[in-house]
């Protein structure tokens, strides 16, 4: 099995990263040639670290001769999956570029996380049918769950082959409702946006004691913790998306104090500030 990843960033790296190890052919490749030397050097320290652990038999270079980074897209492919930004305008333009570069027998996947199926698939008027979505979750290498998402026009077959793929990628496929955010990302925005109401505008406790209360329930994270490893762009981005995608309704209305930091460039774990500080 053969795939194309589009997007070199930590999702785009992550699946690329996850598929060689599990014996697939991958070739990568994003819009900024720069992305991609950072991201093979970031999936070799993964895979070596993978390696060194035990938890990998197949020797580095080996695992790594399975990765290309290429810079057009190429032919003899069995899957494109894309994990550019989440902006309709930038993956439409994608879906209708793969929509023309490829013939039916290649299945297309958006990574997206929270933008309905049936409107990338208005980009493929050629063929709508084979285009659905495939959420992987971050980190890739350690979250078991992919959301599958079946837009209006996506063919039956299209389930069974993506459900083939996760299986072979070591992961559990689940079919979610093609509503902005699917199922994991529209459940979890209350989650996140109560937090911040909770702290911002009501003062009635500090982050550091609603992350404490959830991971003394035993949630992994708080939501704070949480949004700093996401990324507060994304979760911004995400939030906002599924806000306007709903027409304004207010359950899912960003939060300025999430605005406030990506202003300021703080981002969370990735640049070292977020809700958090980071050494």
């Amino acid at each position: 099995m053969r795939i194309l990843v589009i997007g070199a960033g930590t999702m785009g790296a992550g699946i690329a990263e996850t598929a060689i190890q599990k014996g697939l052919s991958v070739w990568l490749t994003d819009a900024l040639p720069d992305a991609l030397p950072r991201a093979t050097h970031r999936i070799r320290q993964n895979v070596a670290r993978a390696y060194d652990k035990g938890r990998l038999d197949e020797p580095v270079d080996l695992v790594m001769a399975r990765l290309k980074t290429v810079e057009e897209w190429p032919d003899g492919v069995d899957w494109v999956i894309e994990a550019v930004p989440e902006q309709l305008e930038l993956k439409h333009d994608l879906f209708r570029a793969l929509d023309t570069r490829y013939g039916p027998q290649v299945w297309l996947a958006s990574n997206t996380s929270s933008i309905a199926v049936t409107r990338l698939q208005a980009a493929t008027p050629r063929y709508p049918e084979r285009v659905a979505g495939l959420h992987f979750f971050n980190p890739v290498a350690r979250m078991p769950l992919v959301e599958v998402i079946r837009g209006l026009d996506t063919r039956p077959e299209y389930l069974d082959a993506a459900r083939e793929l996760v299986a072979r990628l070591g992961k559990t496929a689940i079919e979610a409702p093609d509503r902005p955010g699917f199922l994991v990302n529209r459940v979890a925005r209350p989650y996140y946006l109560e937090a911040l109401r909770m702290v911002d505008d009501d003062r009635l406790l500090s982050m550091e004691e609603v992350d404490a209360v959830f991971e003394g329930a035993g949630f992994p994270m708080g939501p704070f913790r949480l949004m700093d490893l996401v990324g507060i762009d994304v979760n911004f981005s995400v939030t906002k998306s599924v806000f306007d995608q709903t027409f304004g309704d207010p359950r899912y209305r960003p939060h300025p104090w999430q605005e406030r930091l990506m202003l300021r460039g703080h981002l969370g774990r990735k640049t070292g500030r977020g809700f958090y500080r980071y050494e």
